[in-house]
């Protein structure tokens, strides 16, 4: 897809991360771009930055998202692109559990586990049906293109720690359903990707200390390094531009194969 400003994007969870490196780089390409972010405190002066529309957006609500797609049409015209990188866990719990100060045996706590469901795996699958249902109403590109769609799922999707099961079985899910939605929107001409990032310097590291960071830097084989954020951005460029790009799930990690603990 060749990019400029006649191409309008919506960008989840794009007011930090990796969500807002790729925003930055779309709008470098000259794409019109809206962040979806329910982080209303950082979100307008996000967008403002690169110039960009703010819409403030819960993911997990169906309704917010379809005022935000409205909003963010309003604003650019229909959409070609969506890259979704909203997402996130809510604490680290094993399946079952035994209590190290009395014994007893803890299960996992549901509403938690559902939580993590909804945000990871059911709100990127709600924004991916509400732009895919837009993107059909254009005419295609020269290139065949309607729309190009991107994921983000995790290396915990295929690899998940002790206490992940809920983030790791999320981030499954993005995978699992990437190859299925390329094959039911490949007559429309919309192709569907996924990058499993490994141990990214995002704001969700940002709290952590120096030491437990350069810990988890010195798993990844080689570069010795968190990923950045722009590193992330850059192979969503590419799966966007580049027309044959369509039904991978592709590692950004350093070669990183994460341990049981």
């Amino acid at each position: 897809m060749e990019l400029g400003p006649d191409i309008a994007a919506i960008v989840t969870g794009g007011a930090s991360g990796l969500g807002h490196a790729t925003a930055s780089a779309l709008r470098a390409a000259g794409v019109k771009v809206a962040l979806f972010d329910k982080n209303e405190e950082i979100g307008p002066e996000a967008a403002a930055r690169i110039g960009a529309t703010f819409c403030a957006v819960d993911v997990m609500d169906q309704a917010s998202v379809d005022a935000g797609f409205a909003q963010a049409r309003a604003a650019n015209g229909q959409e070609r692109i969506l890259v979704n990188c909203a997402g996130g866990g809510f604490g680290a719990h094993k399946t079952v559990a035994r209590s190290k100060e009395t014994g007893e045996i803890e299960p996992y706590p549901l509403d938690k586990y559902v939580k993590t469901i909804e945000l990871n795996l059911i709100g990127s699958f709600r924004c991916i049906v509400g732009a895919a249902a837009g993107m059909m109403t254009l005419d295609p590109l020269p290139d065949g293109d309607r729309g190009a769609i991107v994921n983000t799922a995790s290396v915990a999707g295929e690899e998940g720690q002790m206490g992940q099961v809920a983030y790791a079985s999320a981030k499954a899910g993005v995978i699992g359903m990437t190859l299925p939605i390329a094959r039911d929107l490949m007559s429309e001409g919309i192709r569907v990707n996924t990058i499993l990032p490994g141990i990214f310097d995002t704001p969700l590291l940002a709290r952590a200390k120096p030491q437990v960071k350069a810990a988890l830097a010195a798993m990844v084989p080689f570069p010795k390094r968190l990923g950045a954020a722009e590193e992330y951005a850059a192979l969503a460029m590419e799966m966007i531009r580049n027309g044959y790009f369509n039904g991978e799930d592709v590692r950004l990690d350093g070669a990183i194969r994460m341990q049981p603990r």
